[in-house]
């Protein structure tokens, strides 16, 4: 099995709001905001060919679906389909992918499965052969929003995947297209029914598997939010996601998982370490994966 980061479109969004409750005097010795207090984020993708014998793709970034006052009021960088360009250079296409896992439907993290914007045209589902897999508890989210988080939502996405016949729904931690390739854990914390893909590492160890990715997606957005007690002002329940946090990042730290980050706009991968304090961080970080092997 061969691994790619791939970068989706690029996004600015306000620095406040990325980091809950922490001060601004904390969160800028991370990252510095623009003029208009935005801080760079990556929407980042997980490609893995052969995973169960499939060409897998875990989320799709941002895209580039947005109508241009809505790109500039999300602060979405480029106005092209920046995924598709990265696919092609890592020798695929949308068509070439069989399954696309979706931690959840925030349009930062889905709205990649749509065409570009074009002037008078209704939004296109792209990834014509791909099964497209969610949790679902977060689909009822997604179709019955609450009124805090309607806006994260495509409202015409949901109706996209239905007409395609190939939306699933995981059940547990194991979806019968991904066999004992993956495990899924699930986290309320950000949003409820969001799933945490694992690709099993190759090693095991007292019967667990370690050397494994899992795809952080919000529970931990990129670096920064290593820090347990960090969270965005994005998430539904805070205290319940930090709680989630620690025990990820133990169960990481325990069994040498990797952490693969979606919105750090420089590190796709890390592992994790904790220090005499408890406090974890990480360490061996990798800005990108070409073709990397699992485990390598």
């Amino acid at each position: 099995m061969k691994l790619w980061s791939l970068q989706g479109n690029s996004q600015q969004l306000d620095g406040g709001a990325m980091f809950g409750n922490a001060p601004r005097a904390l969160w800028t010795r991370w990252s510095q905001p623009d003029e208009r207090n935005r801080i760079p984020l990556a929407t980042r993708a997980l490609l893995a060919t052969p995973l169960n014998g499939k060409t897998v793709l875990f989320e799709t970034g941002i895209g580039a679906f947005f109508d241009p006052a809505l790109r500039d009021r999300y602060g979405v960088v480029e106005e092209h389909h920046v995924l598709l360009d990265s696919l092609a250079e890592a020798g695929f296409s949308h068509e070439d992918i069989d399954v696309v896992v979706l931690s959840h439907l925030h349009f930062d993290h889905a709205g990649g499965l749509l065409s570009a914007w074009s002037e008078g045209r209704a939004p296109e589902l792209l990834f014509p052969n791909a099964t497209f897999l969610t949790s679902r508890p977060h689909w009822a989210r997604a179709t019955k929003p609450h009124a805090r988080d309607r806006a994260s939502f495509i409202p015409e996405l949901p109706g996209l995947l239905e007409a395609s016949g190939r939306l699933q729904f995981v059940e547990g931690d194991r979806s019968p297209l991904l066999g004992d390739a993956v495990r899924f854990r699930y986290s309320d914390g950000h949003t409820p029914g969001m799933m945490l893909a694992e690709i099993l590492g190759p090693e095991r160890v007292d019967g667990q598997p370690h050397g494994g990715v899992v795809f952080c997606a919000d529970l931990v957005p990129g670096r920064p939010w290593v820090h347990v007690p960090i969270t965005m002002g994005y998430d539904r329940n805070p205290e319940l996601l930090i709680d989630e946090k620690d025990a990820l990042l133990a169960d990481a730290l325990a069994r040498d998982v990797h952490l693969f980050f979606t919105h750090d706009p420089d590190i796709a991968l890390a592992r994790v370490v904790r220090d005499d304090r408890g406090r974890y961080a990480t360490t061996h970080e990798v800005a990108s994966l070409q073709a990397r092997t699992l485990g390598g």
